[in-house]
């Protein structure tokens, strides 16, 4: 808002139509709109009609918004378009992907709220501050006396003026039909005078400047009076049987049903047992039979709809006779013969379509044969003529169906005005009273029926039959019920008011200039004078006609206030009218709850947010919002409540109104207690004056004494008051079925405002009311009664009405006390304090004389030490946002550890003790004897840290989702808050001061209200969990502190990664290196080194021997440490794992080293692929290759050596796995057999990997294991897939050639430039050494690689051994040489990572077309497919606890053979990248929008996961795999990887 730099954003999403959704906004908010994520990477425009500074507003002139990026634009997700709203009213917005205005993705409706000002020193209004007062204005008399008569609202606290309209009423009297919507009433002007708007303006601006209070009145766009003037002279204004012959049989029942009701009135249908005074049930009867028998027959409406049989016929004979054939030669499928309706809607009008006719009837029998002979003509013309008579038959029987619907509105229109208890009981049938009310004007002399028939064919006659306006229930408010396609005058369905024409405006001004223009100049006028508009029948009021007034009243007066009644029956349907006219309040009212409940229930509705609400961000997403309300205790055009309920209930019914948080209102009377609805139409008396010294028999004057008024004005101020003041809570409890509390509560004092309000729907003189009132319980200290009212009876003289005045009951008036001590109050028995839990009290409130009618005020606040504990911790909620700052205080006896900033104590934690505050799952707290916090009733936080409450609380706050079991836990105890602290404070260093910090401010909590414990909490956790993210980010690299919100979200996952459990992961390092950390074990007492590992997953591989694994942590090394900037624990890593070299590989499962399995054969090359990028990456980087290694196996059968017993520099140990690789790697694990592999066959425990000294590449494995990322190893007895691996992937596989490319070209580099000792290896072959330069190994792979590799387009390639195999074109290889060799042909994403480690081995052209087919064939939402699912073997779905007979499937043999891995997809992309790059700036713009556009579905899952972070995969399509890890290392690395590129 204005001076806060609050900020809203809107998502824009494909397709997103929110027209029916409500935005609304305050002025001086930023509008930002930003990318959903399917359309991020796509070239989005934003349009909105919202005027340029500087320039008017113009519907459907559009301006495109500029894109702001502010970070370097590595994802579309921080790019945003902005709005300053400063200008009120309704705006639109739409959005596309292309450059014509067509082309909408999506649109929507922002409503900007006016600002209102009152007073000389104009100021603002708020709209929540608003309490109006309704008056007739024809019941003020003459212009001089309005201000006395007005004054009652000044004096009764009101602030705004509803005027019904003030210009002159037709014949009816009602406030509503106007005949001219251009002059003031005459009226209003006394003998000798001649008052204008002027006048009316002037009296206007008076009462805005000198009384603080502000005018509105109606617009009534809808209709005018019958005996308007001007629409004698311009009849097209109306719905006529000229413009609208449609309406033609409705006007021929209607004027048949007139002349039956004048029949019935004379008698004429007595012998029939129907006379004019109808009395029951049997009348009613035997009118639905005259109806039927007399009246429907005469007036053959169905002929309206029919078709002229004869003269029909006769056309198609003669069309015939012609030689007119069918177009198409078969009769099959033909569409049903259409009947065109006559325009003018003449009887036997319509026609058919003689086209169709010809298709259907002009063939033999219909047999198909066309007409050639003339024989066969009769015949046909037989069958089309039986075909007519059915369609007339048709419209017959369907006007039989109207014809019921209107015999039933009929019947029950004088059910309600004769018979009805609650109808007007009008008596006999006359012609002042007829049997309905006409539906249109007949402004000639009657005469007969059949006489005024030929009326309707004469156009300068039949233009005055116009509709009259009227209500339809459960009609459709979006389309008017008198245009064609509506029957509704036909059936009767239209609640008549018979006072005021329909009118019709058409789509467009030039569709009726003269009405456009009439009503134009009505709005000017009134927005010239008035400070608002209330737009009158709204529902009914064509949307296009109101949206261009409204237009063209904020010309006038931008800052109009627009309030409007809609009864559409769906909050829904009132937002279309809402969003699309700026409405700024509609009307709801508390007459419409038929008990007290229901009442409360408005109150918590239509008012205000929850108490204890959680504290909203400044820059937050923009949420759909429910229309602002204006409450009312009564409408004027509704029931006396004093009626309907008693005259008891009006006191307490205005103090649950005024209890609400937004706009209220009344209608002059109420406050007076009127006893009688004050007629629309009907009243012609004038109001009462105002007169402080009036005595309570005056009957043309009122003042304090007068009926509720003194308790309305005290109502007013409070709900001013609470409104500018800022107690926007509210809480609503129903004490008993008769005793309503609500609570309205200021977040920042958290001072309170309780209302007991004893409602009385019935009369207590009259009704039993329970003597015993339950008590109220108040939490924090009530500090005294702000008022105490009730309605009591001051003598027992009857109502007498008053001929000149109106008046109200002079028997009851209000008893009432403001600003007394409890002690003081005469309807309070007994209050005492009471303690809740430690700390905590409530208010125990005994009622002696609550009586029906009664309402008690309550002001409310914290007890002494919860003011004291809520203002400190305030104080220091204020270092991380100024809106603590109100109602805080000053600590300065707190805890020393308060007094030291919190950034400061952050900065001093490491990455890992930010692990350590952050996150751990349950598996890495279950090391130290601990787990996540449970809450009983709902589940297990994901994290032991900061994160598992702040992914909770992050989907909570929004909502304000109060009744979450999170939230209830935290209201019961204080179980959580005691958790965070104790985890922390038992640790060493910084972290225990981070503990210590959090235990001092959390227990502030302990000793407040708790249902403050939610909000307050939450404030807390997302401090110091900000806090927390800034020092993580300022660790880490300048590419993650400059980059994008996505960019940071990934890069916390290196956080939440990397990590140092009970015990440490790695092995120990040399010795030898001085800055490998260290920390006291507890146990020993000693020193040991305790380095970050990886964990390749969360929570499934995070603790024990099952964190760590070769290949995830060099997949994920670069991602998570080198980009990161985490080079120093990079490092540490590549050495721990190069300390455990064995056999010339790098283990698979690490286990600690002591554990290692080494039986894969590409986690060797991934570490040396990171080595590369360390070298590459980090300044100095190939310092790395002189780093001391402590070998823990200096030969392969050694047993584990501690560290430093054997040392080598990192680049000897490089050299020993090349030269074992070129030697050729053979052997068998140790320990082979079920005690470390329960599902391995024999075979698989032999490990291979050698090099084909042809081609150079690696290759290895056999068809028993599995040496690849893709190692699932079947495990079904009842499949017969135990032992068995599903992706054996032997011989050379793709991405292993790639990483070994690469590892070689670099060797050989670092040779030439002096930092690798070594130029080649040397191999035993034979007993002969040979050498084998690292430059020729580089060529050979160089050379025979798209050779071996690609699969050509061409079906005759000579390189193709196995051309019967192929399937897949325009491919890489899976792998070469495979036991299985369909298997090198299957489609999978591993040749894109070959791409991104070594290009070069790929031609431009055969890459691109390969990575077409990837991102066609295997590309899904997150991931990528692991196989072409056009492969008979593909399975997109992985159930690893599934166990049938199905080979392919059980216990999850499908892991890699379609599951969607998300991985591969990061590689995917940067290949897609690199090549992009070299096909043109086209291509690769191409390339990053389809890049971000998959990221940002990376992105949303972020967003939205708990856990946050990337899983291991998904099934096909997306879906969620209940068997995948939440978390995994090597897919939030790879994204980060993209993001980096990008």
């Amino acid at each position: 808002g204005s001076g806060s730099g609050t900020e809203c954003g809107r998502v824009l999403r494909d397709m997103a139509r929110p027209e029916r959704t409500l935005f609304r906004l305050e002025r001086g908010f930023e509008l930002q709109f930003r990318l959903g994520p399917t359309l991020q990477g796509r070239a989005v425009r934003v349009y909105t009609n919202y005027p340029a500074q500087g320039q008017k507003f113009d519907r459907s002139r559009f301006r495109s918004l500029e894109w702001i990026n502010p970070t370097r634009g590595e994802a579309d997700s921080e790019k945003f378009c902005k709005l300053d709203l400063e200008v009120a009213g309704s705006y639109q917005y739409y959005f596309g992907c292309g450059c014509v205005d067509e082309d909408r993705a999506g649109s929507g409706y922002i409503v900007v709220d006016p600002v209102l000002h009152v007073g000389p020193s104009s100021q603002v209004l708020p709209l929540n501050c608003i309490t109006s007062q309704t008056y007739l204005a024809k019941c003020l008399g003459p212009l001089d006396e309005w201000l006395d008569r007005l004054r009652v609202a000044k004096e009764a606290g009101y602030n705004m003026i509803h005027f019904t309209p003030l210009q002159p009423l037709g014949q009816s009297r009602s406030c509503y039909a106007l005949t001219d919507q251009l002059e003031l009433n005459p009226d209003f002007s006394p003998p000798g005078k001649s008052y204008t708007w002027t006048d009316v303006g002037n009296l206007v601006a008076r009462v805005k400047t000198e009384w603080n209070v502000l005018c509105i009145t109606d617009v009534v766009y809808n209709h005018t009076a019958v005996n308007s003037e001007w629409l004698q002279l311009h009849p097209e204004c109306g719905y006529n049987l000229v413009n609208t012959p449609h309406l033609k049989p409705a006007w021929v029942l209607d004027r048949a049903l007139w002349h039956f009701s004048c029949d019935v009135a004379d008698g004429k249908f007595c012998h029939q047992g129907l006379s004019a005074l109808i009395e029951d049930e049997k009348s009613l009867s035997v009118l639905r039979t005259v109806l039927w028998k007399e009246v429907f027959p005469q007036i053959r409406l169905w002929e309206f709809f029919q078709v002229n049989v004869d003269k029909t016929t006769e056309q198609f004979r003669n069309l015939l006779k012609e030689g007119c054939k069918p177009v198409s030669g078969s009769a099959r499928d033909l569409p049903d013969l259409n009947v065109v309706p006559d325009p003018q809607n003449r009887r036997f009008g319509s026609t058919v379509d003689m086209s169709a006719a010809l298709e259907h009837f002009a063939r033999n029998g219909c047999f198909g044969v066309h007409v050639v002979i003339a024989y066969d003509i009769p015949e046909c013309c037989m069958m089309f003529r039986r075909r007519l008579e059915e369609i007339n038959a048709e419209f017959y029987k369907q006007m039989c169906c109207h014809l019921e619907q209107a015999t039933n509105c009929i019947v029950g229109n004088v059910v309600y005005e004769r018979l009805a208890d609650h109808g007007p009981k009008l008596g006999p049938i006359s012609r002042q009273h007829p049997i309905v009310t006409m539906y249109f004007t007949f402004p000639f002399e009657e005469t007969s029926l059949q006489q005024e028939m030929h009326l309707m064919h004469e156009a300068d006659k039949a233009c005055y039959f116009m509709t009259l306006n009227g209500w339809v229930m459960g009609d459709d408010p979006l389309r008017s019920f008198a245009e064609p396609g509506s029957h509704v005058y036909l059936r009767r369905e239209l609640i008549c008011w018979g006072d005021s024409v329909k009118l019709r405006y058409g789509e467009k001004p030039d569709d009726c200039p003269y009405l456009w223009a009439r009503m134009k100049e009505y709005t000017e006028i009134t927005a010239k004078h008035f400070a608002g508009v209330r737009l009158d029948n709204c529902h009914s009021t064509p949307l296009h006609v109101a949206e261009y007034m409204l237009g063209v009243a904020r010309a006038v007066r931008s800052d109009l206030y627009v309030l409007a009644e809609l009864f559409t029956g769906s909050e829904q349907l009132d937002n279309v009218f809402v969003t699309r006219l700026g409405i700024t309040s509609i009307i709801r009212e508390a007459m419409s709850a038929l008990d007290s409940h229901e009442e409360g229930r408005l109150v918590y509705r239509f008012g205000g947010e929850p108490v204890g609400s959680f504290v909203q961000p400044s820059l937050r997403p923009l949420v759909p919002a429910i229309a602002h309300t204006m409450f009312l205790d009564v409408t004027h055009d509704n029931e006396c409540p004093i009626q309907v309920r008693s005259v008891y209930d009006t006191l307490p019914c205005a103090a649950i109104v005024s209890m609400a948080c937004c706009a209220t209102g009344s209608t002059r009377g109420y406050d007076e207690l009127v006893p009688h609805q004050i007629s629309v139409r009907k009243e012609e008396r004038f109001y009462t004056k105002w007169n402080p010294e009036a005595t309570p028999s005056s009957v043309e004057e009122v003042n304090l004494q007068t009926g509720i008024i003194a308790g309305k004005l005290a109502l007013n101020r409070l709900h001013q008051e609470m409104a500018t003041k800022g107690f926007t809570q509210v809480y609503v409890d129903q004490a008993d079925e008769d005793i309503v509390t609500i609570t309205r509560h200021n977040p920042h004092t958290h001072q309170s405002v309780v209302a007991v309000c004893r409602t009385a729907f019935k009369n207590p003189e009259t009704h039993h009311f329970r003597e015993e009132v339950p008590a109220v319980f108040i939490p924090g200290q009530v500090e005294e009664v702000m008022l105490e009212a009730r309605t009591v009876q001051r003598n027992t003289v009857s109502y007498v009405k008053d001929e000149r005045s109106i008046n109200g009951l002079r028997s009851y008036t209000v008893e009432i006390r403001e600003n007394i001590q409890v002690q003081d109050s005469n309807v309070v028995k007994k209050a005492e304090v009471i303690p809740k839990g430690h700390g905590e009290f409530v208010h125990k409130i005994e009622f002696g004389h609550l009586t029906p009618g009664s309402v008690v005020l309550f002001r409310v606040n914290l007890d002494l030490n919860s003011q004291e504990m809520v203002g400190i911790l305030r104080g220091h909620l204020a270092q991380f946002s100024q809106q603590y700052k109100a109602g805080s205080l000053p600590d300065p006896k707190g805890p020393e550890i308060l007094k030291t900033n919190l950034k400061l104590l952050m900065s001093k934690l490491s990455l890992a003790d930010l692990n350590m505050l952050l996150f751990r799952c349950e598996a890495e707290e279950n090391e130290d004897r601990g787990g996540c916090y449970n809450i009983p009733s709902w589940m297990s936080l994901k994290y032991a840290g900061l994160q598992g409450m702040i992914s909770v609380m992050s989907e909570i706050r929004p909502k304000n989702d109060l009744g979450h079991p999170f939230c209830e836990n935290l209201r019961q105890g204080d179980w959580m808050i005691d958790y965070i602290s104790n985890r922390l404070v038992t640790k060493d260093g910084p972290l225990q001061e981070v503990g210590k910090w959090l235990q001092a401010m959390l227990i502030h909590l302990k000793h407040m209200p708790r249902y403050l414990v939610p909000c307050y909490f939450d404030a807390i956790l997302v401090g110091a969990y900000s806090t927390a993210l800034d020092a993580a980010f300022k660790q880490m690299s300048r590419f993650v502190q400059n980059g994008s919100t996505l960019v940071k979200q990934v890069a916390l996952c290196s956080v939440q990664m990397c990590g140092v459990g009970r015990v440490p992961a790695l092995p120990s390092l040399s010795p030898s290196l001085h800055d490998v950390p260290h920390r006291l074990n507890t146990v020993t007492h000693q020193q040991e080194q305790c380095c970050v590992s990886i964990a390749a997953g969360l929570p499934h591989f995070s603790s024990g021997i099952f964190r760590c694994w070769g290949r995830d942590t060099f997949i994920s090394l670069r991602g998570l440490m080198l980009l990161t900037g985490r080079h120093l624990e990079a490092r540490n890593i590549i050495l721990a794992f190069a300390g455990t070299l064995r056999h010339g590989l790098i283990p698979n499962l690490l286990g600690e080293g002591v554990g290692a399995r080494y039986n894969c054969r590409d986690a060797v090359w991934w570490w040396l692929q990171c080595i590369q990028d360390y070298c590459k990456l980090v300044p100095n980087g190939t310092s790395i290759l002189t780093c001391p290694v402590s070998r823990m196996y200096p030969t392969d059968d050694a047993d584990p050596q501690p560290a430093g017993t054997g040392e080598q520099p990192l680049y000897d140990v490089i050299q020993e796995a090349m030269q074992r690789h070129m030697q050729g790697i053979e052997f068998r694990e140790r320990n082979a057999g079920p005690q470390i592999d329960r599902n391995m066959r024999s075979e698989g425990f032999n490990v291979e990997a050698k090099v084909n000294l042809d081609t150079g590449f690696v290759y290895g494995g056999n068809r028993f294991n599995c040496g690849t990322w893709m190692d699932k190893m079947g495990e079904s007895d009842k499949a017969h897939n135990r032992g068995i691996p599903a992706t054996p992937r032997d011989g050379s596989a793709v991405e292993i050639v790639g990483l070994s490319k690469s590892a070689v070209r670099w060797l050989a580099e670092l040779h030439r430039n002096g930092l690798f000792p070594y130029c080649s290896v040397t191999i035993d072959r034979a007993g002969q050494l040979v050498c084998v330069p690292y430059e020729d190994w580089n060529r050979k792979i160089q050379e025979n690689f798209e050779k071996l590799f690609f699969v050509s387009h061409d079906p005759n390639d000579p390189s193709e051994k196995h051309p019967d195999l192929v399937h897949k074109r325009v491919i890489y290889k899976d792998s070469l040489g495979a036991s299985s060799p369909w298997c090198d042909y299957q489609l999978r994403p591993n040749f894109t990572i070959a791409m991104v480690v070594a290009p070069e081995l790929f031609s431009v052209d055969r890459a691109w077309k390969a990575l077409e087919m990837a991102e066609q064939k295997l590309l899904g939402p997150l991931g990528m497919k692991t196989l072409d699912p056009d492969d008979m073997v593909y399975c997109g779905i992985y159930d690893n606890a599934l166990d049938n007979c199905n080979y392919n499937v059980a216990k999850g043999f499908n892991y890699h053979q379609g599951p969607e891995w998300l991985w591969p997809v990061g590689f995917f992309l940067r290949a897609k990248l690199c090549f992009s790059k070299r096909l043109g700036e086209d291509v690769y713009g191409q390339t990053v929008r389809l890049a971000k556009n998959v990221l940002s579905q990376h992105y949303l899952h972020l967003e939205r996961s708990p856990w946050k972070g990337l899983p291991e995969l998904t099934n096909k399509n997306g879906q969620y795999c209940p068997f995948s890890c939440e978390t995994q290392a090597w897919s939030v690395a790879t994204v980060l990887e993209v993001l980096y590129d990008l």
